[in-house]
C-alpha cells in the first residue's frame, strides 16, 4: 500500500478520538448533538458562519502554497475518504477540548475574552508539535500555523454565541482538504519553516559554464 505512514497516522487518529465520539453518541446521542451544538436554536449565528468561511478559504490558501497539499486537496480516493473520517474526528474532538473546554473553564474563572482567545490558540499550537517528531522544523511551523488557527476559531466561537458547530465545521473542511497532501509532505520530509523544503540537488548550478 503506497503511504502506509500516513494511512497509519490517520488510522491512529480515527480510533483514538473516534472512541471518544462513539462512547458519547452511543451514550446520549441528542445529549451530544446538542452539546455540539447542531440545534435549530444553537447552531450559531450569522457573523459566526461567515468568519468560519473565512478562516476556512484563508487556511487552505495557505496550505496550498505545499505543492503535495494542492495535489491532493480535491484528488478523490481512499486516501481522502480516510481523510474525511479523520477531519470528522478531529472536527469534533479538538473543538470541545481547544474551543469548549478550554475557553468555557477560562471564562468561569473569569478570565478575559482575550486571554480565553489565546489560550486557546495558544494550546491548540502546542498539541501540534507532535508534527516535529521527524522534523523540527515541520514541529514549529504546525504549532505556529495552528496557534494562529486557534486563534480564528477562537474568534469564530464567540461570534457564535460559544456554539461549536461553526468551528466544527471549518475544522473539519480543513482538515478534509489539507491533511492527506500535509501527512504525504511530512513523510517526504518537504515541510521547512513556513513552506516547502527545496530541494538543493535538483536546483541547477549557478557555476555551470555556459555554451
Amino acid at each position: 500500500m503506497k503511504h502506509k505512514p500516513v494511512y497509519l497516522m490517520l488510522a491512529i487518529l480515527i480510533s483514538t478520538m473516534g472512541s471518544f465520539i462513539a462512547i458519547n453518541v452511543l451514550s446520549n446521542f441528542s445529549g451530544f448533538i446538542t452539546y455540539l451544538g447542531f440545534t435549530s436554536e444553537g447552531h450559531g449565528t450569522p457573523l459566526s458562519w461567515c468568519l468560519a468561511l473565512i478562516v476556512t478559504v484563508l487556511y487552505c490558501y495557505s496550505a496550498s502554497l505545499i505543492s503535495d497539499v494542492k495535489k491532493y486537496m480535491f484528488k478523490v480516493d481512499f486516501l481522502k475518504f480516510v481523510a474525511v473520517v479523520g477531519a470528522i474526528c478531529a472536527g469534533v474532538v479538538e473543538e470541545i477540548l481547544f474551543r469548549k473546554w478550554v475557553m468555557d473553564y477560562l471564562a468561569s474563572e473569569g478570565f478575559s475574552i482575550i486571554f480565553q482567545i489565546v489560550a486557546s490558540g495558544l494550546t491548540f499550537g502546542l498539541a501540534h508539535l507532535v508534527w516535529g517528531l521527524k522534523n523540527i522544523k515541520a514541529g514549529i511551523n504546525a504549532a505556529l500555523s495552528t496557534f494562529l488557527l486557534g486563534i480564528a476559531l477562537g474568534v469564530v466561537y464567540l461570534a457564535s454565541d460559544r456554539s461549536l458547530a461553526p468551528c466544527i465545521v471549518a475544522h473539519f473542511l480543513i482538515t478534509a482538504l489539507i491533511e492527506p497532501g500535509l501527512l504525504i509532505a511530512a513523510q517526504k520530509d518537504k515541510l521547512g519553516y513556513w513552506k516547502e523544503k527545496t530541494n538543493k540537488s535538483t536546483q541547477p548550478s549557478t557555476n555551470a559554464s555556459a555554451d
